[in-house]
């Protein structure tokens, strides 16, 4: 299951017992659309072991910001609390999904 992170709710989910994905994504960017099915599954596949969470960039500039997040889609992986990883733009499930596996 994916939530939805905002500037409200991200520093709890960084912080929780569980590894954290953030796909940093718009709603008019073309390989956001690409990989968006992609975090689907495997949010659903990894369930129970890490978050997985979209950040709109438009809605939530300033977590962006402070991210430095310049190009979209962007996904940082956290464990323990600590940016472990990040991944910019349009990847394949497989390169994606050993980032998830790193997490563990």
């Amino acid at each position: 299951m994916e939530v939805t992170i905002t500037s409200e709710n991200f520093e709890s989910l960084k912080n929780g017992a569980q590894p954290l994905v953030v796909d940093f994504w718009a709603t008019w960017c073309g390989p956001c659309r690409m990989v968006s099915p992609i975090i689907s599954e495997l949010a659903q596949e990894y369930d129970g072991r890490i978050v997985v969470g979209k950040c709109d960039v438009e809605e939530n500039e300033e977590l962006a910001a402070d991210f430095s997040i310049r190009n979209i889609p962007t996904l940082l992986f956290f464990k323990n609390g600590q940016l472990a990883d990040k991944m910019v733009g349009a990847q394949s499930k497989a390169r994606i999904q050993e980032k998830f596996e790193a997490l563990l």
